[in-house]
This record gives C-alpha cells, sequence and structure tokens, in this order.
C-alpha cells in the first residue's frame, strides 16, 4: 500500500512530535513549581482553601497602618475593597511608604494575616533614578 519511504516520515514525523509534547510538558512541570502567584487582597478574602505556597500580595499600603518596631514592621495592604495585615521581619526598601504601591512576598496566616519574606516597593511611572536626573540637569 504505502512506500517504505513513506512509512519512515510518518514515523519520524511521529516520534518527532511525540518528543516534542514530551518535552513542553516536563518543562511546564518544572515551571509549575517556580511560580509565585500574584493575589489581591480581595482575591484573598475570596479564597475558599487557604493554600501553603508562596504568594505575593499587592496593593497600596494604607494610610495610618505602618508601624515599626525594633524587630519587625506591621502595616495594611489594601486595594481600596478588602485590606490584609502585613508582618514584615527586615530593612523595606526605600521606596516603601503609606499611600504608596508594594509587593509582598510570602505565606497567608490566614485570610487577614500575611507573613512577609520579602517586600518589593513599587514607584510610578514618572520615577526617575537620581543619577540620570543629575545627568539630565547638567546638560
Amino acid at each position: 500500500m504505502y512506500g517504505k519511504k513513506v512509512k519512515l516520515r510518518v514515523l519520524f514525523l511521529a516520534l518527532f512530535l511525540s518528543s516534542v509534547i514530551l518535552i513542553v510538558f516536563l518543562i511546564l512541570q518544572s515551571l509549575k513549581d517556580n511560580v509565585i502567584y500574584f493575589q489581591s487582597p480581595s482575591e484573598i478574602k475570596s479564597l475558599i482553601e487557604l493554600d501553603k505556597k508562596k504568594i505575593r500580595v499587592g496593593g497600596m499600603v494604607k494610610e495610618q497602618s505602618v508601624f515599626v518596631n525594633s524587630e519587625e514592621v506591621n502595616f495594611i495592604i489594601t486595594d481600596f475593597k478588602n485590606e490584609i495585615n502585613v508582618i514584615y521581619s527586615g530593612a523595606v526598601p526605600n521606596l516603601f511608604a503609606e499611600g504608596k504601591g508594594v509587593v509582598a512576598e510570602g505565606f497567608l496566616k490566614d485570610k487577614n494575616y500575611f507573613l512577609a519574606t520579602k517586600i518589593l516597593a513599587k514607584h510610578d511611572e514618572n520615577y526617575m533614578p537620581p543619577e540620570v536626573k543629575e545627568a539630565i540637569g547638567d546638560k
């Protein structure tokens, strides 16, 4: 019915496609373990079941919610609908301030408390590093 060349081509094509599918599957499986999901306080409040995986919570630092003591920083992240209390031990970035955007990476204790392991402060689109500002100002 089919010649030897056609059978070899079909076999080669089938092996090639199955190899590609296997490689893509293995890559996606390895990436799944390294993905950190970003959630807002409203999304956390609507969770049915708490997961013990590391997540990122993002929003604005609520005005007059930052309390600093010698060992930790406590503050509230809000998306203007819901809020979550954040506890962080360590130094916060220079851009961290009340009323500014922030992303906290860590683990949920429950739907109201978040233990942060890393704080990422966000800046607005008008931000310019001081070195660049000086270079533009000199010219």
